[in-house]
């Protein structure tokens, strides 16, 4: 069983910054991929940005350039920098791991909101 923590988020005026973290803990786990997905209301839960074994990082296209997702496999960390935040931005964060086993976890979410 995986437990994950986030952290950040809050209320921020459009054109700021942001940084979002999560914190993977448990037992006898690995994490193959660490990623942040967020669901505005009314709106499906969408991928923001996805950290996968190795190297391999990918965005969605609306937040390409402006976020930046980083991971610490040593502290099982996985971090998300947000910059020229905009309205549209403002929604729920969720954290996301998948262990190795290809179970899927998912943090409480966090409020994010960007005013204009």
């Amino acid at each position: 069983q995986v437990q994950l923590v986030e952290s950040g988020g809050g209320l921020v005026q459009a054109g700021g910054s942001l940084r979002l973290s999560c914190a993977a803990s448990g037992s006898g786990f690995s994490i193959n991929a660490m990623g942040w997905y967020r669901q505005a209301p009314g709106k499906q839960r969408e991928l923001v940005a996805v950290a996968a074994s190795g190297a391999f990082t990918n965005y969605a296209d609306s937040v390409k350039g402006r976020f930046t997702i980083s991971r610490d496999n040593a502290k099982n960390t996985v971090s998300l920098q947000m910059n020229s935040l905009k309205p549209e931005d403002t929604a729920v964060y969720y954290c996301k791991v998948r262990d190795g086993l290809g179970r899927n976890y998912w943090g409480q979410g966090t409020q994010v909101t960007v005013s204009s």
